[in-house]
């Protein structure tokens, strides 16, 4: 392993590879992925469910999301891998009318800032996209046709390969046991595979954040949630476009994977932690779900055993943290809550240009610093899946 390097990035999950592609495509080179586990993705990248979408209610989520999906759309072109992005659409479906008037709201914001297709959608609208739904008491939704998914292990990897090939490391099996600071700032990071002198150290190690943070004695907000996705086998009938699809009543959504569906829901019961353990629990609770929406789910085959669960990084505003740390050449990106897929282009260029340049013009990011914590400045996020 290098023994120096100009920058070290810690966890080479999709949010610390681009940051990595995004660094050695501005020309900076001498850059250190530090991975702890044998193969990357094994996080949270590996389990999520790949939603992109910017309908968001907050200006900073939207800008964050006005950058990536473009980017996701253009991803082979960039970096020569697949993003696999399916611009199928995110349908939101309202049937209180306190849904539909926040739905209005968010509408004219995200037109506002520059989303420009967009749109309200009429009940027979959604009928038509979704035609297995009950719809008797729907009152209207949103739907946005750039939303969509990609696959987050082919876009780490294409973001992993740009960068190796431009002349960074990926250096694996390799946890990350201490920080050296001297008179502020970052000097070395200490790993299991080996010490690295450095001035410059991206935390990006996931829902782990917090404890590589407290090597630089950093107080860092994130905590892991436990998130479950389940899948289906196959369901003939569903519509080649089929969108992700959010019932706003209770939170479930779905969208196709393979020739079957993939299953999400919001589980108000889940505690903090690290707990990535299926409760079979979970698969009854969103079956019940899916068919108070979709009566023809009662048929839906679902085998549990192919069940997942993964981890959000939680933040108090379930906004992420981008930026200095306070401690002179630490940087973070962490804290995601459930975006870091999506927004992973973004933050790549955000962290990139700060420490290159010591300033991102390009996407409107402050709202995203650290500092706001201290200064009581949190925003909160109100579409969250």
């Amino acid at each position: 392993m290098r023994d120096t390097a100009d920058v070290v990035i810690i966890g080479a999950g999709i949010v610390g590879a681009s940051i990595a592609f995004n660094l050695t495509a501005q020309g900076c080179c001498d850059v250190v992925l530090v991975e702890r586990e044998a193969h990357q993705g094994l996080g949270s990248t590996g389990r999520s469910m790949g939603g992109v979408r910017a309908q968001f209610t907050t200006d900073v989520s939207i800008h964050m999301s006005l950058y990536s999906i473009p980017f996701y759309a253009r991803f082979e072109a960039e970096t020569g891998f697949p993003s696999e992005y399916r611009p199928h659409g995110y349908l939101f479906v309202a049937s209180a009318e306190r849904h539909m008037e926040y739905l209005r709201a968010n509408v004219a914001r995200q037109q506002a800032l520059g989303l420009r297709d967009v749109r309200l959608v009429t009940r027979e609208e959604i009928v038509a996209m979704v035609p297995m739904l009950r719809s008797d008491d729907i009152l209207g939704g949103s739907f946005c046709p750039t939303d969509g998914f990609v696959d987050p292990y082919s876009v780490m990897t294409g973001y992993t390969q740009g960068a190796v090939a431009r002349g960074a490391t990926l250096v694996k099996r390799a946890e990350v046991t201490g920080l050296d600071i001297e008179a502020g700032r970052i000097t070395a990071v200490r790993t299991t595979a080996g010490r690295i002198a450095t001035r410059v150290v991206v935390n990006a190690a996931g829902a782990w954040a917090a404890s590589v943070a407290r090597l630089a004695g950093v107080d860092l907000p994130v905590t892991p949630q436990r998130r479950m996705l389940v899948p289906t086998e196959s369901f003939p009938g569903l519509p080649e476009q089929l969108p992700m699809t959010i019932d706003m009543a209770t939170g479930f959504h779905f969208r196709p994977e393979a020739n079957g569906l993939l299953m999400a829901w919001n589980d108000p019961a889940q505690t903090m932690g690290f707990n990535t353990e299926v409760d079979p629990r979970f698969v009854e609770r969103i079956l019940e779900k899916a068919v108070e929406r979709f009566p023809a789910f009662v048929d839906l085959p679902v085998n549990p055993k192919r069940a997942w669960a993964g981890l959000y990084e939680m933040t108090p505003d379930h906004h992420g943290i981008l930026g200095p740390s306070g401690v002179e050449g630490f940087y973070l990106a962490n804290g995601f809550s459930g975006h870091g897929v999506m927004h992973s282009p973004a933050t790549g260029r955000v962290l990139a240009d700060l420490i290159l340049h010591g300033r991102c013009d390009v996407i409107p990011w402050h709202a995203l610093g650290f500092e706001r914590f201290a200064r009581g400045e949190l925003i909160h996020e109100q579409a969250l899946l």
